[in-house]
């Protein structure tokens, strides 16, 4: 099958093109990297049938491929995200984990200039204003409550590149930090978090619109105290992030995620070891060993983030889950673009967004990779 160069115009022929709605056969047209609604003269590329998914979209990572974007480095920064970009991720969040105010201020204020390139969509602070009690991989001693001073620094180094911090709603001072997060552009996401629904639910109505890794360091749910799952799943304004590795959420639970709720975003949450095998890492300041595909923390059980890219999260989705492909993709991309409002240019194959696309294998692995209409 012949593969596409960088010509500007590229039409895809023969594919199964899964949109929003379902699965059309037909032609793919690329101009100028962006998705055609018309003929374009150009190359024609025979998919032979394959699928044609939107490029994926992470809205939670820390690295991949032996890097990290903790400290900001640009070169890690560049090896992680081509890394992803590599498995379909056409757009790629930075997310931190907890640290000491310097350090992070280094990485938002480096890893900003790689946003401001295209490289990345933005920074995620995952913390530092997170529990003690559901720590999970962040180091306890770095926790505090939520610091408006701080904060603003951080965001104000970002140069507007400071997308989303996740927190825990029930600390001191946490429902005014969502509002000036709110009022600041930055999404609000609760998480590692030991508060109750009633606390997750005043986050919500105070402007945080994210669940962090559902399930995943937090109150468990119980049928009489739903707590910030119910809270979360519950609420139509709210996107819940799933760790689909069969190690965070099993199957049967990734299920009733998706029964509950249409707004369930995919995410890696994955950390360094991504694509390298098992073997011993860092996630912050945390050491952390990698053992059959998981990732724990040295001496401990804690799950320290994931190994997987979002094509295995995509692929488990559809084979585990046993979602449909349109739902799949559209909970690896489509949905994690609208909370990161970012949609009306990624997250689906229509006309006029960005030509960011996977072409899959028969078994519905990554064969090869378009992003803005150019093959990486």
């Amino acid at each position: 099958m012949a593969k596409p160069d960088d010509d500007r115009a590229v039409t895809l022929t023969n594919a199964r093109i899964v949109l929003p709605d379902g699965v059309r056969d037909g032609a793919l047209h690329i101009s100028r990297g962006t998705v055609s609604g018309a003929p374009v003269a150009g190359e024609v590329i025979d998919l032979d049938g394959r699928y044609v998914v939107p490029g994926f979209v992470d809205m939670h990572v820390h690295g991949g491929a032996g890097a990290s974007y903790q400290l900001g480095d640009p070169d890690d920064a560049h090896r992680a995200a081509s890394f992803h970009l590599a498995h379909g991720t056409t757009t790629t969040m930075a997310s931190l984990v907890t640290g000491d105010q310097e350090e992070l201020a280094r990485a938002v204020e480096g890893l900003a200039d790689l946003a401001a390139d295209g490289v990345l969509a933005g920074v995620h602070l995952e913390g530092p204003y997170l529990a003690r009690s559901r720590c999970g991989a962040h180091d306890p001693a770095l926790l505090r409550d939520p610091d408006p001073a701080e904060f603003r620094r951080l965001v104000r180094l970002g140069r507007g590149h400071v997308r989303m911090i996740t927190l825990a709603p029930e600390l001191p001072g946490a429902l005014d930090l969502v509002r000036e997060a709110v009022d600041a552009g930055v999404i609000a996401a609760v998480g590692h978090t030991d508060g109750t629904g009633q606390a997750a639910r005043a986050a919500f109505d105070a402007g945080a619109r994210v669940a962090t890794h559902l399930f995943n360091a937090m109150r468990p749910l119980h049928h009489r105290e739903g707590g910030p799952v119910a809270a979360a799943l519950n609420d139509p304004r709210v996107t819940v992030e799933l760790i689909n590795d069969g190690v965070h959420v099993e199957p049967a639970v990734a299920r009733l995620a998706f029964a509950a709720t249409p707004r369930v975003a995919l995410i890696t949450d994955a950390m360094a070891a991504a694509g390298m095998g098992d073997g011993d890492y860092r996630l912050g300041v945390m050491d952390v060993e990698v053992r059959d595909g998981r990732a724990t923390l040295a001496g401990g059980t804690s799950i320290a983030g994931s190994t997987i890219t979002m094509a295995d999260a995509f692929r488990r989705a559809v084979t585990d889950v046993g979602l449909p492909i349109e739902r799949a993709a559209g909970a690896a991309s489509l949905t994690p673009a609208r909370a990161l409002g970012i949609d009306s240019r990624v997250g689906s194959l229509e006309p006029g967004k960005d030509a960011d696309l996977a072409v899959l294998d028969d078994d519905l692995k990554i064969a090869w990779v378009m992003k803005q209409g150019r093959r990486v």
